[in-house]
């Protein structure tokens, strides 16, 4: 019997994108080789999904080339539309709003995508097949630019999470609501995001569970609604957030309960780095990161097999 694929996903950006900034650092491409290492322990194939600034940093190039050339990782395209040529401002400050690529004009939308693809193809030596939307922002217009540019797998959907209320473009509507759409993988319709159909390009949801029963979510949305707050249902990610291993269990054994035939980890890679996020500031927070890593990495050996989304994709349609 096949066992289930583990999918790590490591959105491959600069350094602490959550702070206001007027120029971006790539530091943590230092602390990728021993993220890389863990995963080789266990037999694991992490996904960098790459940006800008990324990949256009020398030494992640040559880290990410070597990973390639090894068989042991992908590299595919994230895109955060606020800092990736071809740049045209949308806001009054883009840096500090940071919007969404679906925000921006169609023309921009699809400039953008050809010189991303092509920036990386041109770094990596190879074609890009994988994709994640920046901020999660994902629409039929964004699905059919990757259709046409020959991508197979996005994992852009965080089903149960509505990201209306996080707010891209201060004129804008937010971000994408995907509190109605599958939570397994399936290929899309490209006229309607939300549901299969029979394209080509696979959509591999992030492994995301309610924290609570719909009954619960019900109230305390009500609750929050009353106290003039709008928020998205509380929901377990299989994400690292320092000390959660047995969550991040549950995430992924629930999933595996419900028939799910993968299961996908996601971080940001500047997260392997102290100072570099607001999760892991010091160096003991990325010291308990890592066990947590092990931990969660060594149960899921028993349960799973390591796939790169190319892989898996590659399993979907034999």
């Amino acid at each position: 019997m096949t066992k289930p694929a583990f999918l790590i996903t490591i959105d491959t950006e600069g350094d602490n994108l959550w702070q206001n900034h007027q120029s971006i650092s790539t530091e943590n491409t230092r602390y990728l080789p021993r993220f890389q290492a863990l995963c080789e322990k266990y037999g694991f194939k992490p996904v960098y999904l790459t940006n800008y600034e990324m990949a256009v940093d020398a030494e992640y190039v040559e880290f990410a080339r070597d990973v390639i050339a090894r068989g042991t990782g992908e590299v595919g395209m994230h895109l955060h539309a606020w800092n990736s040529p071809p740049l045209q401002a949308l806001t009054d400050d883009d840096w500090r709003h940071k919007p969404y690529l679906i925000e921006y004009p169609r023309d921009l939308v699809r400039a953008k995508v050809d010189h991303m693809t092509k920036l990386l193809e041109d770094a990596f030596q190879t074609k890009m097949l994988s994709h994640r939307a920046g901020r999660w922002a994902f629409n039929e217009y964004y699905a059919e630019l990757l259709l046409e540019y020959g991508y197979q797998v996005d994992c852009s959907v965080t089903p149960n999470v509505n990201w209306a209320f996080s707010p891209g473009d201060p004129q804008g509507q937010g971000g994408t609501d995907y509190r109605h759409f599958p939570a397994q993988a399936y290929f899309i319709d490209p006229s309607n995001i939300a549901r299969a159909g029979h394209s080509s390009l696979l959509e591999v949801p992030m492994s995301i569970q309610l924290k609570h029963s719909a009954m619960m979510n019900a109230f305390k949305q009500g609750y929050d609604a009353l106290r003039g707050k709008k928020r998205s249902p509380s929901a377990l990610w299989l994400r690292p957030s320092g000390g959660n291993l047995e969550n991040m269990k549950k995430v992924a054994l629930r999933c595996l309960e419900q028939g799910h035939d993968y299961v996908e980890f996601m971080l940001h890679s500047s997260e392997f780095m102290p100072g570099g996020s607001p999760t892991f500031k010091t160096e003991q927070d990325i010291e308990q990161l890592y066990r947590d890593l092990d931990g969660l990495f060594s149960w899921l050996s028993e349960r799973t097999q390591g796939l790169t989304l190319a892989e898996y994709y590659q399993r979907k349609v034999k």
